[in-house]
């Protein structure tokens, strides 16, 4: 038995989490579900805790996390969402983001070049570390002699590591990407631990780029990349792009994974869009597929397929929310990608 513990969260997160939850509960397989349905904005702002040590060790307790969005305009400035997102990801350790982006159908490409709309890779991003640690400061702030400095963390350890699992999770080729021509100290460090890493596997087809070349030949030609590892940073903007090209952040699924426990926190990219919150329109497919990245690390691979494929079918047919061409709500796309299951 694996037991999943849920966070459906703010905004659209309780109305995409419920279908990615519905899914999987129609597999009839060994799973029970822990719903954290209090940690939300509405709970960090009545007690001033985001995130309490025994939500945490409930989470702990469990094979992986669903979580839906957090985020509320109410909770103003950064705290919240910190002690949310960067604690579950520093305290478990979740330093590897995996981020796939795949063209569910040629309709939907920004691309005008059809031989190149195929995007079809992996953005593999350092989780903690870089510039997101919040190490830094502000010196005289609200005055026009303000000084604000935020300092990016690169360690031996945590760039080896990131390195190491992109290798393991490809198939064809990895291309890491840094820009250690205008940032030498970390730069060296990315080049060193890639040399060192990419000699190991001679199986592999091994490349680097400067972020501002990879954006550019993402945009080109997406059909070039397999593995793209990179820092939190950089990370965090090509795996927007390449969501883009693959049809937009209502598709986008994700983990936040520590390879060596095997505990993930899978979450769809879009937000908590407040303001279509309890409108029915918002889009699940981002959380169905953050469950088939579940199914597929828990050991459910023919499930986790059978859900992408599902997806696609929906999606081809039109059965789906009205950023893909479909008309129909969040519920009923739900139900199409579950009826398409069977």
């Amino acid at each position: 038995m694996s037991l999943i513990t849920v966070v459906p969260g703010d905004g659209i997160g309780p109305e995409v989490t419920e279908q990615a939850l519905a899914l999987l509960d129609g597999f009839g397989l060994d799973l029970t579900f822990d719903v954290l349905d209090h940690v939300n904005a509405d709970t960090f702002l009545a007690t001033g805790t985001a995130l309490s040590d025994d939500d945490l060790a409930r989470i702990r307790r469990s094979s992986g996390t669903l979580l839906g969005a957090i985020g509320d305009a109410r909770a103003a400035g950064t705290r919240y969402a910190r002690d949310v997102l960067l604690r579950l990801r520093f305290e478990l350790d979740l330093y590897a983001n995996y981020r796939p982006a795949t063209l569910l159908h040629d309709r939907l490409s920004p691309l005008r070049d059809p031989d190149r709309r195929a995007i079809d890779c992996v953005i593999v991003r350092e989780n903690t570390e870089g510039l997101y640690t919040d190490i830094g400061g502000a010196l005289r702030p609200g005055s026009a002699a303000e000084v604000a400095i935020d300092t990016e963390v690169s360690t031996h350890l945590g760039v080896t590591r990131v390195i190491d699992f992109a290798l393991a999770s490809a198939t064809r080729a990895v291309c890491m990407v840094d820009k250690s021509n205008a940032v030498p100290n970390g730069g060296r460090l990315w080049q060193q631990c890639w040399r060192d890493a990419a000699a190991a596997r001679p199986d592999l087809a091994t490349s680097h780029l400067y972020v501002d070349v990879a954006a550019m030949r993402l945009v080109a030609d997406p059909t070039a990349f397999d593995v793209i590892v990179t820092n939190n940073s950089y990370g965090d903007i090509l795996s927007d792009l390449a969501a883009e090209l693959a049809g937009g952040l209502g598709t986008a699924a994700s983990v936040n994974l520590n390879p060596e426990t095997g505990f993930g926190l899978y979450e769809p990219v879009h937000g908590s869009a407040p303001d279509i919150a309890g409108t029915d329109t918002a889009n699940p497919i981002g959380a169905i597929l953050s469950a088939a990245l579940l199914l597929e690390r828990l050991g459910h691979p023919a499930e986790a397929a059978a859900v992408r494929t599902a997806v696609r079918t929906a999606v081809a047919h039109l059965r789906c929310t009205v950023d893909l061409g479909g008309r129909l709500g969040t519920k009923a796309t739900g139900e199409a990608i579950r009826a398409a299951l069977h």
